[in-house]
């Protein structure tokens, strides 16, 4: 029986499946097989183990790590004037410069028998996250020595000699590292890379040395214009076959001093008004030997796949803290704003068309801050999570534009206006900076987040596609045999769930026990999973290879999976929490726009499918309602204002980690007219009761002079009075440039 279904079923399936399987580059396979898959793969089997994500702990810090943020994260914060860091100096101060090389910030992942900090990704991700907090351009020196470069790439894949002679040297700041991979031909495209070694001898020191002559030219390289040792990655030919049979030997990765002879630093970049430093570098016939290989010779060849190894932990951690402080500074700052500012006699956060923005600035610093937290606790527990780190760098760099965007609005005159009382325009001008590093969003979005993780975290598709290249035909028929039984039986129970819950409305979907009545979200997660999962399954069977290039679909479906990853971190964080009362509102508010937005989507894949019928045919079997969720409501949207307008205990949580400013700062300033504001809310009610609406020194007069208040209270409310005044004034240049006054 089994002979005959091998012949007749399973050896035509596998010639079919040839035909129709998106072919896949070598730069795409190694950047499939770098990490590993974790709650993405549970999303994707349409039936999640809620106990897996529940039960991993909460994020924790170290006495030396908390003692860290409380010490000499805090000091450099006090340390920096943005304002002259960015728009004065346009770069770092000295001073600034040895602070953190002194107190090693350039070492927080580097071990300490190496002379680093040894931290965990949770402590490096909220230093990044408080320092962002007050100056993007230091977050972001901070953040690359420890995300993709050499220091990591180094502890994952050095020789012991490379790791004793550069580890210390990294983690002192003798050596400022940066790393060059984007060349302007290729961008993100590295198989199209142009930069190349060719294997060789030369004289090296007064001895013939076995190593490469490599050419390059490179650009968007931050700390390329002071750094001091290079990571280059390259395309490495053996043509005279010195070193085998192969001639093209694949990308490789090697560390090269930048006063090596050959090697140019070029002038800087100016990226969106940022001062971190950024800039070119090229190579011209540069002799390199071979033992600075990064691993040595051993890992010619294997370049790709560390950088893609590395990039799957570190992209969860960088541009996802910058953009969870900048979504933090934004909820707390525009919340304080909001109220104190005034027009027409009452706060602008009283108006409905503000507390709509205001509601989505507290929602996604919310499902910011818990999916940050959720996956630096993977990370800490040594997970590698290359899909999830790809949502979290393209969805909270999303996030970060949006919440910025609504805070300006709601800000207006006030965030426009460049100076130092302005504590916006900054993180404003770095969200385009965020949006196109690190794999720019576009890529991401629409073809690595679903393209990957249809593949990767589907249980059985990826062994199907071994079989289905495995050059030994039989064996890939048999591979195949033992697998399509299992693949049956997993797309028929996700047929039946998905079906049930879609027709339903996922009230019979389970919900794990404890959760109270955060229940409903729970069954309504497992009935989008359940969907997503067969929609995957209808999609890939019908389209085949053409999915990848269906990019507007396939980045639809990897917003759903994007969604329920972030929805799912709310929900743990929630939990974890202790399922807080006073938080509700925004658990609400997150979860009703993100189930509001999955169905949009998911609609918008069933009516632009190009197999027209089997697109209504989804539809029907999974949302035949419709859109059965409503976005959030108006009620919800101004429970979740009101929360970043009021002095509590939920705000100081959301906000945790904001620095917040020096006495006379800008978030200073606003932080103290907020707070006199709430202290004096009497005070100023009894004013307008008698209809004194306005709020200056001239106005509480009248109050006074009209028996409104009394002597005590007229002092408390001028004081409020100058307070909220200063907080809405901006600064003042003269023509040159100079700054003159504010006002």
């Amino acid at each position: 029986m089994s002979s005959l279904r091998q012949k007749w079923v399973t050896a035509p399936l596998l010639n079919w499946i040839k035909k129709v399987l998106p072919p896949i580059s070598d730069t795409e396979r190694e950047a499939m097989e770098a990490g590993e898959v974790w709650w993405d793969a549970e999303l994707l089997s349409g039936k999640p183990d809620w106990d897996k994500l529940l039960n991993m702990g909460q994020p924790e810090l170290t006495e030396a790590e908390q003692a860290f943020i409380d010490g000499p994260v805090e000091e450099l914060c006090k340390m920096v004037d943005d304002w002259k860091v960015s728009y004065e100096d346009h770069d770092i101060s000295p001073d600034i410069w040895d602070f953190l090389k002194k107190n090693r910030f350039f070492g927080i992942i580097i071990p300490e028998e190496f002379g680093g900090l040894g931290f965990s990704p949770t402590a490096h991700a909220q230093i990044v996250t408080k320092i962002s907090t007050r100056s993007t351009s230091v977050g972001v020196t901070v953040m690359v020595p420890n995300s993709l470069g050499p220091g990591e790439l180094l502890m994952a894949h050095g020789t012991d000699e490379q790791k004793r002679h550069y580890l210390p040297r990294l983690a002192d700041g003798r050596d400022i590292p940066c790393f060059g991979l984007t060349s302007p031909e290729a961008g993100s495209d590295a198989a199209a890379m142009v930069d190349n070694g060719v294997v060789c001898y030369e004289t090296y020191k007064g001895e013939k040395t076995l190593g490469m002559r490599v050419n390059w030219h490179k650009r968007y390289i931050t700390l390329g214009p002071v750094s001091t040792v290079l990571g280059l990655a390259f395309k490495l030919y053996d043509p005279d076959h010195i070193l085998g049979d192969e001639e093209e030997l694949g990308i490789t990765v090697a560390l090269v001093p930048t006063d090596t002879e050959g090697v140019t630093i070029g002038q800087r970049h100016l990226p969106a008004m940022q001062a971190f430093m950024n800039g070119p570098n090229w190579g011209k016939d540069v002799f390199i030997p071979m033992d600075w290989i990064i691993g040595g010779q051993e890992n010619i060849g294997h370049g790709w796949h560390m950088l893609m190894s590395a990039l799957a932990a570190g992209r969860g951690i960088s541009l996802p803290s910058l953009s969870t402080g900048g979504a933090k500074l934004a909820a707390r700052t525009t919340g304080a704003y909001a109220y104190v500012r005034e027009q027409f006699g009452i706060s602008i956060g009283k108006f409905e068309g503000v507390q709509r923005r205001l509601a989505e600035i507290a929602g996604i610093a919310y499902v910011l801050d818990s999916a940050h937290k959720t996956t630096t606790r993977a990370l800490d527990q040594g997970r590698k999570p290359a899909v999830i780190s790809a949502i979290m760098k393209a969805h909270a760099t999303f996030g970060l534009r949006q919440s910025i965007n609504d805070a300006m609005d709601i800000h207006a005159g006030k965030a426009i206006i460049d100076g130092p009382s302005n504590y916006l325009g900054n993180v404003y001008r770095a969200v385009p900076v965020a949006i196109t590093v690190e794999g720019a969003n576009i890529l991401t979005r629409s073809l690595m987040i679903f393209g990957q993780g249809a593949i990767r975290c589907h249980p059985y598709l990826l062994q199907e596609m071994e079989a289905a290249t495995n050059p030994d035909h039989e064996a890939g028929v048999k591979e195949l045999d033992a697998l399509l039984p299992k693949h049956f039986m997993f797309q028929l129970k996700t047929f039946v769930r998905a079906v049930f819950h879609g027709w339903t409305g996922g009230l019979f979907a389970s919900s794990p026990k404890g959760v109270g009545d955060a229940a409903k979200y729970y069954r309504q997660m497992n009935r989008y999973s359940a969907v997503l999962t067969l929609v995957t399954e209808i999609s890939l069977m019908s389209l085949g290879g053409e999915l990848k290039r269906k990019e507007m679909i396939s980045a639809r479906l990897g917003d759903v999976l994007s969604d329920l990853y972030l929805m799912s971190c709310a929900l743990k964080r929630f939990n974890d929490d202790g399922s807080p009362d006073k938080d509700r509102p925004l658990l609400e508010f997150a979860m009703r726009s993100g189930f509001h937005n999955i169905e949009v989507s998911l609609i918008e894949v069933f009516h632009n499918f190009p197999i027209r019928f089997i697109g209504q045919l989804m539809q029907f079997l999974t949302m035949p309602w419709g859109h059965s969720i409503r976005d959030a409501s108006d009620r919800q949207a101004k429970a979740c204002a009101d929360l970043i307008m009021v002095p509590s205990e939920t705000r100081e949580r959301l906000t945790e980690g904001v620095f917040l400013g020096n006495p006379g700062d800008g978030i200073d300033i606003v932080e103290q007219a907020f707070e006199l504001s709430h202290a004096t809310a009497d005070i100023r009610d009894k004013m307008k009761k008698g209809g004194v609406r306005a709020l200056s020194v001239k106005s509480v007069e009248e109050a006074l002079s009209k028996g409104l208040i009394n002597e005590e209270e007229a002092t408390e409310m001028k004081l409020t009075a100058e307070a909220v005044d200063k907080a809405i004034q901006v600064d003042h240049f003269d023509s040159l440039g100079g700054q003159k006054t504010t006002g």
